[in-house]
């Protein structure tokens, strides 16, 4: 059997806590750094040797791409003798970046290794010691790393052989070395499964380690703890404005709240219409509430507005929501419409067209959908012919009642706000859209398919014109710094949705999600928070970010216990 690298990709699920960009995982042996007695073959996965092996000074040894990370808590290669050659003096084992090439792992310092000959394993020194059974053709033999106790352990078949060294130092390859004619390994990294159980090992280290934190005694002073607890719960609440919940908790445990209850309650109402969709309600009632705010914060403006692009597109937004006098799709594809009513703010030319799919294959809002999106069409999206940009929306706005949070009024708002505040009562029926008022319900006779702005072509020509308002915007934001990557690429994406014919099931389609509203609704919430000159994050949010940073710099520093203490496994328990 020849392990095979097409199944890469089972390698860092083996070590989700690594981060690749960082520290990369050993995958293949260099093609650099090895002896030149040594040849690579199949992926660089397969070693053979190519030399006389008459003595000792024949042997040659090669190193895996990439040192074995610490975050990896627990790392296990195997390899499988293809044939042990003439005389069988295959090496297997660990070396740091430097170690001789010219010599089997374990005979220099700084190497470790076990050899097929002799059975004996080799610790930075010639001499060998006593250690499993020999290993020869069709035998597989696993080397294990343990981070945690910085010890070696290697297996055969299947079988583990105990622990081969301890303390050992950081930053060490996988290393194989091979030294008479004939020898040829093959290597697996991860890429199929192994021979060995090594999950039962990975699960005792993670037992053991929530055990040791459980265990952890943190020393109480007069109940100050409690305390502390205590006022991280409250300022989470409050942060997050669950004003009731903040109010009773406070009452219970005897905690002040240092925010305005009003204050809490306009945050509240702001989130709601964020996460409901409704941003131009959101940027309108933040200009109202907290005058200047968004003119000192562009880039938070900015990300607001490409939000609301993007609830424009699926219909969302009050900017597109119909009201009760709005022409539909169902009365611009009614034959009974009258034809200057169904085409007076258009420039499509077909009546039958709105009937069938919409649009026609040549509309000319198509092509100005394409205007606004030049990056869409130039980033590999390739618009579609039929339909064109223009089809295809979510319907249905979230109802107030629908939100986890508490029902507070907002405590000042504009009149427009007043007005739009009146949520849409949400439906069971997927089918059916609210347009305006009660009285005129629209039910889609193909609930399957979902169209642009819901089909509305008033709503299409000011999600066209709001296109344009938003690259007018970046380039202004441009010219106040060097750099404008990430304001082109939240720009370029949400415009790229008009690229498809359903942009739901398209690959920028995730954008249309509901949970992708949380990231803008919690900048503006730490925005209105900062410039009260309160924190921008809840203290336990920081905590858990300082644990996190923490257990990276472990890893970084060679900690591997850091592989199985994960912050959302205690969270999700």
């Amino acid at each position: 059997m020849v392990f095979q690298s097409n199944q890469a990709d089972n390698i860092p699920n083996l070590y989700r806590n690594v981060n690749e960009a960082e520290t990369p995982l050993p995958r293949s042996w260099s093609p650099k750094d090895k002896f030149n007695l040594i040849g690579l073959s199949q992926n660089n996965l397969r070693v053979h040797y190519k030399g006389i092996g008459k003595n000792p000074k024949d042997a040659a040894s090669v190193r895996a791409t990439h040192p074995i990370p610490a975050a990896c808590g627990l790392y296990y290669f195997e390899i499988k003798i293809i044939s042990k050659g003439r005389d069988g003096y295959i090496g297997v084992g660990l070396s740091t970046q430097g170690v001789n090439m010219n010599r089997l792992p374990g005979w220099e310092k700084n190497s470790y290794g076990y050899h097929g000959d002799d059975g004996h394993s080799f610790c930075s020194s010639g001499t060998g010691q006593s250690y499993g059974p020999t290993f020869t053709t069709g035998d597989v033999v696993g080397c294990g790393l343990n981070l945690v106790d910085n010890t070696c352990f290697y297996t055969k078949n299947g079988v583990n052989l105990g622990m081969a060294f301890a303390d050992l130092p950081h930053n060490l390859y996988p290393t194989v070395g091979l030294q008479t004619p004939g020898e040829i390994i093959d290597a697996n990294f991860g890429q199929q499964p192994f021979v060995f159980d090594i999950e039962e090992m990975r699960k005792e280290l993670r037992t053991r380690t929530i055990t040791n934190i459980e265990m952890f005694s943190v020393s109480i002073d007069g109940g100050s703890w409690q305390e502390t607890l205590q006022r991280v719960v409250s300022t989470y609440l409050v942060h997050h404005g669950y004003c009731q919940t903040a109010e009773a908790f406070a009452k219970s445990t005897g905690q002040s709240i240092t925010e305005e209850i009003a204050s809490i309650r306009n945050r509240q109402r702001l989130q709601k219409l964020i996460l409901a969709g409704r941003i131009s309600e959101a940027i309108e009632t933040t200009q109202s509430l907290y005058p200047g705010l968004l003119d000192r914060n562009l880039e938070l403006l900015f990300k607001l507005k490409c939000r609301q692009f993007i609830e424009m597109v699926t219909g969302c937004d009050s900017e597109v929501k119909p009201s009760a006098h709005s022409p539909t799709r169902s009365a611009l594809s009614s034959p009974c419409s009258s034809p200057a009513r169904t085409l007076s703010h258009t420039n499509i030319g077909a009546t039958s067209s709105l009937a069938t799919n919409g649009f026609s294959s040549n509309d000319s809002n198509q092509q100005r959908a394409l205007d606004i999106a030049p990056e869409a069409t130039g980033n590999g999206v390739a618009p579609d012919a039929a339909n064109g940009a223009l089809a295809n929306v979510g319907n249905g706005v979230m109802a107030d009642e629908d939100m986890e949070m508490d029902e507070m009024p907002c405590v000042q708002e504009s009149s427009a706000t007043n007005a739009s505040a009146k949520s849409m009562p949400s439906s069971s029926n997927a089918a059916t859209q609210l347009y305006g008022s009660p009285a005129r319900v629209y039910i889609d006779p193909t609930p399957s398919v979902r169209h642009l702005c819901g089909g509305n072509i008033l709503a299409i020509e000011k999600l066209l014109a709001f296109g344009k308002e938003l690259q007018i915007m970046n380039k202004e934001l441009a010219k106040e710094r060097d750099s404008n990557e990430e304001n082109d690429k939240l720009m370029r994406d949400a415009f790229s949705l008009l690229a498809y014919n359903d942009p739901w099931n398209s690959p920028v389609g995730y954008q249309l999600q509901a949970e992708e509203r949380e990231p803008v609704c919690a900048a503006l919430n730490s925005a209105i928070l900062e410039s009260h000159n309160l924190p921008a994050k809840p203290s336990l949010e920081l905590a858990i970010g300082q644990i996190k940073s923490c257990l990276k710099q472990m890893g970084k520093s060679g900690l591997g216990v850091c592989a199985f203490a994960s912050v959302d496994d205690f969270i999700n328990r």
